[in-house]
């Protein structure tokens, strides 16, 4: 991602209620409503293959084939991590209290501070890749834009010269950067419910070590965890890098209406149906961005509409393979790091990356 990559809306008289007709079709086809017989069966599945991967570690005991089991629950905890994801979007539940207390179920289940994350998540939301406003754009290890290159020090600026290369193996320290963001998070006092996530994720903790230590020889519950966490960090952090790496980047007072700054920020996935299972429905992005509490299953449907919407008003739409989204993703690393690739760069003023009002 970089702030020198421009995409400047088109004029529109009307941009203020280009958002509001979009919401109407999208009404008007029904796609909003609850999905409560998806949600179910969803729900019943994954938790059955949770309790189903746990009872394995036990059957299969003292073996190393106990490793093939954690790569089976490195998959299953990305898939509760999306549930929980969906609750907190109120997409299984319309009411809040219901939606927060699956949400934070789920995330304990895979050892995630709900209220931390629920706020990170939220301010994301609000302004997709904007420099100053996206938490996920905050250079605590990589670069995101050249101008964060020039500013960099310590690890992201050691990092930044080759992070594209380094960004997958790196992702396989996202499971332990979630669990140590979701603890650092508890001394926030003004974080909601601070008490109860802290309770919910020691317990996570405790009862996930004492599971492997009593099941497994102290040597062979280090390489489980180890095999487990670090590829439940690779399957979550590739389930986001499609999403806006490699998309135009905001900046300052960039403001993009509502419609725009989804959009021109996001990028969808192609696939089919096993797609949609693997990614979670993240694969259309931007259909999630711009309605965010609808469920999941629709997002594939709602996609017609969008993309139609979008060509009528002259806007961009992005969609990519899988693959193709990944190097895009990996070369827009590459150049935000560049800077720190050449001896002496003098510091710039940031670039603005979308014209108008956004996020």
């Amino acid at each position: 991602m970089t702030t020198n990559t421009s995409v400047r809306p088109p004029p529109s008289g009307t941009s203020g209620s280009d958002f509001a007709r979009l919401s109407r079709k999208i009404a008007d086809a029904g796609l909003m409503g609850r999905r409560p017989g998806y949600y179910a069966l969803r729900i019943t599945v994954v938790t059955g293959l949770y309790v189903g991967g746990w009872a394995a570690v036990a059957l299969v005991g003292d073996s190393w084939w106990t490793l093939a089991v954690a790569v089976f629950l490195a998959v299953v905890f990305g898939q509760v991590a999306l549930l929980a994801h969906d609750a907190a979007h109120r997409q299984v539940f319309r009411r809040r209290r219901a939606s927060e207390a699956s949400g934070r179920i789920a995330g304990a289940g895979v050892g995630m501070g709900y209220g931390w994350w629920h706020d990170k998540h939220t301010r994301h939301h609000a302004n997709p890749n904007h420099a100053e406003l996206d938490p996920d754009l905050d250079p605590n290890l990589l670069v995101w834009s050249q101008d964060q290159a020039r500013a960099a020090k310590g690890l992201p600026r050691l990092l930044g010269r080759r992070q594209a290369v380094l960004f997958f193996p790196l992702l396989t320290l996202e499971g332990f950067n979630l669990h140590v963001s979701s603890v650092r998070a508890l001394a926030d006092r003004s974080l909601k419910h601070r008490t109860l996530d802290g309770t919910l994720l020691f317990a996570h903790f405790a009862v996930y070590l004492t599971v492997l230590l009593w099941l497994l020889p102290p040597g062979m519950a280090i390489a489980f965890l180890a095999v487990h966490q670090c590829l439940f960090g690779v399957y979550l952090g590739s389930l986001f890098a499609p999403n806006h790496k490699g998309m135009p980047i905001l900046t300052g007072e960039d403001r993009p209406d509502f419609l725009r700054r989804q959009v021109l920020t996001s990028r969808n996935v192609r696939g089919g149906r096993f797609t949609d299972i693997a990614l979670g429905g993240l694969n259309h992005q931007i259909e999630h961005h711009l309605f965010p509490s609808m469920p999941s299953p629709n997002l594939r449907r709602a996609r017609t509409i969008v993309r139609r919407y979008c060509e009528e008003l002259g806007l961009d739409y992005v969609e990519t393979g899988l693959i193709t989204s990944y190097r895009q993703a990996l070369a827009s690393l590459h150049q935000a790091g560049a800077p720190l690739r050449q001896a002496r760069v003098p510091a710039q003023a940031p670039a603005s990356a979308i014209g108008g009002s956004d996020v």
